[in-house]
């Protein structure tokens, strides 16, 4: 078998981005696009980005349902203060366990105010509450934690908290070989070239081989992005490539 065709093996992910105001158009989720970055360069392929509502039944269900499919999932929002933060709860009941104020949680959060435990109001408290059996993340910045359950990873929707924790996170998760890419610019439309692109493709199936239209000035082109774990193949590719630059 080539190497290309190899059957290569793989942790996968999914991304669950929680929140009203990401379905609303009103924020913009860039936490998402920098996961993605960190599990590419972790060996870790990303199958699915999902955004739901703050919604309980949908989040108990859509988390079930990715844990199930999935070496990891990756929450994004809904574990503040507020009344409309219920992320940690659809998670406790997810998995069947009670939610509780968690004491370990209660020493990071207060270590963040003057008084400590006496700046702890009901409402603070709320980013206590930790289902039972789950493991800590940091929150360096605000000291609020996320937590881990079994494959399913809670954090903040806050993007400086969010790439915070996730880069705490990262070094302790089982990734697969990097994936590596390669890019080649075509001065030609994907009309011009579909037909030789699709042969080349057909002789490696093991092997990503994205196109994607470009304009730029008036003029029409393609940009070719390969990815895969041999930087081997990865060259073979790009010589195989080379004539569609051709005019």
């Amino acid at each position: 078998m080539s190497e290309d065709k190899k059957n290569i093996k793989r942790p996968t992910a999914a991304i669950l981005i929680i929140g009203d105001e990401i379905l609303s158009g009103r924020t913009l989720d860039t936490n998402s696009n920098y996961l993605a970055g960190v599990l590419t360069a972790n060996g870790i392929s990303l199958m699915q980005i999902k955004i739901i509502p703050d919604d309980k039944s949908i989040i108990v269900t859509t988390v079930n349902e990715l844990r199930t499919n999935h070496t990891y999932v990756f929450t994004s929002g809904g574990i503040g203060p507020t009344h409309d933060d219920i992320t940690a709860e659809a998670i406790a009941a997810a998995f069947s366990v009670p939610l509780k104020i968690d004491s370990r949680a209660v020493a990071l959060l207060a270590s963040h105010y003057p008084n400590g435990e006496a700046d702890l109001n009901t409402a603070r408290l709320r980013m206590c509450r930790i289902p039972e059996g789950a493991d800590l993340i940091l929150n360096p910045i605000s000291k609020a934690p996320g937590f881990s359950k079994g494959n399913v990873f809670v954090m903040a929707g806050v993007p400086t908290i969010f790439k915070a924790m996730v880069d705490s996170l990262a070094p302790k998760l089982t990734g697969g070989e990097p994936l590596l890419s390669i890019s080649l610019r075509i001065d030609k439309g994907e009309g011009d070239i579909a037909e030789q692109l699709s042969k080349i493709a057909e002789k490696h199936q093991g092997v990503s081989i994205g196109s994607y239209p470009f304009s730029q000035n008036g003029n029409y082109g393609t940009m070719i992005v390969v990815r895969h774990t041999s930087k081997k193949v990865l060259e073979k590719l790009k010589d195989e490539l080379l004539p569609l630059t051709k005019k």
